[in-house]
């Protein structure tokens, strides 16, 4: 195990640029933090390219063999995480973002709080999606506070990032998808027609809702029910109700 005890060594000056977009773009690479998501990100698909912990967490992690693996003191393992205790173990993970997607979809219009997108994907990993599409005008599926708030889930979730998506949601219309767009000014969500086995269930930003070019192609527009006095959900908590309904 190499260890490296500077703040500018180049690979943790690179390794620390990982906690901005840029920096992620460039690399092609993001950090997770933590036991749980290390272990999570060695089992998926996504290609590992090091581990990095301090000295005292290395005994009893199971690495894979010919894992580059680099020993970091505690502070300078605290300058490349993002959290403030980020339990002695990180991961350098290659990106995976065009992915192969399945019959069960959410597709995210320009959702932009990051805890919102991760427990969106943590949600639809749970219901039994087989796949989020993301605009680019999402929070970046890749940052740390979307990684922890999948937890885990972005490793076994499919992703594809578009900067088309009303393109993209087009295309799935020509094989066969339902096209449906969550809005304030939609039909009861309860009394919707039937969807079929092949659907994307479109949640808009926070602020705007579904764009209007979005909202022209879908195929079903709705709208959850407000009793009381509220407007509007949370668009994760209403993205949850939907997809397990949509599931049921």
């Amino acid at each position: 195990m190499e260890v490296l005890s500077s703040l500018k060594n180049p690979r943790v000056m690179t390794w620390r640029s990982l906690k901005e977009r840029k920096g992620r773009r460039e690399t092609g690479c993001f950090l997770v933090e933590g036991r749980k998501l290390v272990e999570e990100a060695l089992r998926s698909a996504f290609p590992v390219e090091a581990v990095l912990m301090t000295e005292g967490s290395a005994v009893g992690f199971p690495l894979p063999e010919g894992m580059p693996c680099y020993a970091l003191p505690e502070h300078v393992l605290a300058a490349v995480c993002d959290t403030k205790t980020p339990q002695g173990i990180a991961a350098v993970v290659r990106m995976v973002e065009n992915q192969r997607l399945g019959q069960r979809l959410v597709a995210l219009d320009g959702v932009q709080d990051p805890g919102n997108v991760g427990a969106i994907l943590r949600t639809a990993d749970a219901a039994g999606f087989e796949g989020v599409l993301l605009s680019a005008q999402c929070a970046d599926v890749f940052s740390p506070k979307v990684i922890r708030s999948t937890m885990g889930s972005l490793f076994r979730m499919p992703l594809r990032v578009t900067d088309d998506l009303p393109g993209a949601l087009t295309a799935l219309k020509t094989q066969g998808f339902a096209v449906i767009s969550s809005q304030l000014d939609g039909e009861p969500f309860y009394e919707r027609e039937p969807v079929g086995e092949r659907f994307c269930l479109v949640i808009g930003s926070e602020g705007n809702g579904v764009t209007e070019a979005v909202k022209a192609l879908a195929t079903h527009r709705v709208r959850l029910p407000m009793r009381g006095g509220a407007e509007s959900l949370n668009a994760a908590v209403a993205a949850g109700i939907m997809m397990y309904e949509l599931m049921r």
